[in-house]
């Protein structure tokens, strides 16, 4: 039985990741920062990134086999501390004890200026603190964990809950005036449960290196909010569209990847929007 730590466990991956685990027969162990979630059959333990030693004591005590690290804040005080540090010191632990790493990244550590999807072999060139914080990582945790595999996925949708994307939408819906969805930022969003299925296939593999695991299909942020809207039964046309060019904000916007890599190795289908929202 794989003895895995989810760290994160609260959070909105972090959940399913869980689910999926324990579905398989797995030993889990998840953190939390602050509120323990809900969940049976899960050893549930706090862990605050921002603290030095936090991560290795945790780690040392759970020995775990594997280590998938989603725990992140995306803005605020404490993004250097959690986002950009925080990985290193995860994968330096889970590296002192011989565990199996799989870190979460991001796309938004592109400018968006490619005229072509993203592959695994373009280097990071964040243009926003976030984008920053994540490319950090990336370095933090492959100088500590040279064999991790550093997963870099897109907008994550569809859990028993709405994600911020979602919740997002429907907020829109109710308050138009408050929110504008660019139609020239694009993106590959991605179910969390093919995102979760993914990572637990790729948990006991030697994979390493760096893996883009993003939903099949390209679409902007005006069209991804749209079919959130109509797949809740909201009308899609109280929807405010918008240009993130002319809106003067500094914002990564052709941000495609292209998950061919990953799709090629995986049995879990990681579907397109399009398939799954309907139009």
């Amino acid at each position: 039985m794989p003895q895995v730590l989810i760290t994160g466990g609260s959070g909105y991956l972090g959940r399913e990741l869980v689910r999926l685990c324990l579905a398989a027969g797995w030993d889990v162990t998840a953190t939390y920062a602050s509120h323990p979630p809900q969940i049976s059959g899960a050893r549930l333990l706090p862990l605050d990134l921002r603290q030095p030693g936090a991560a290795l004591a945790l780690v040392r005590a759970a020995r775990p086999q594997i280590v998938i690290h989603t725990a992140y804040v995306q803005g605020g005080p404490d993004l250097s501390a959690i986002t950009a540090q925080g990985p290193g010191d995860v994968a330096a632990a889970a590296h002192s004890v011989g565990a199996r790493l799989i870190h979460l990244s991001s796309d938004a550590l592109f400018d968006g200026e490619s005229q072509r999807p993203y592959t695994e072999d373009d280097p990071p060139s964040p243009i926003t603190p976030y984008g920053q914080a994540k490319a950090d990582a990336e370095r933090a945790v492959a100088l500590a964990h040279p064999a991790a595999l550093i997963v870099r996925t897109s907008l994550i949708y569809g859990g028993p809950t709405p994600s911020p994307h979602e919740q997002m939408a429907l907020d829109a819906v109710e308050s138009p005036e408050r929110f504008t969805f660019f139609t020239d930022e694009l993106r590959n969003p991605v179910l969390v449960a093919d995102l979760a299925a993914a990572l637990v296939e790729l948990a006991p593999t030697s994979r390493s290196g760096i893996l883009h695991v993003a939903g099949a299909h390209t679409i902007s942020r005006y069209e991804f909010a749209c079919r959130i809207a109509r797949a809740a039964g909201r009308p899609a046309d109280a929807l405010r569209a918008g240009s993130s060019a002319a809106s003067g904000l500094r914002r990564p916007r052709h941000v495609a990847m292209d998950s061919s890599r990953a799709q090629a190795i995986l049995r879990t289908q990681l579907r397109g929007v399009r398939d799954v929202l309907p139009a």
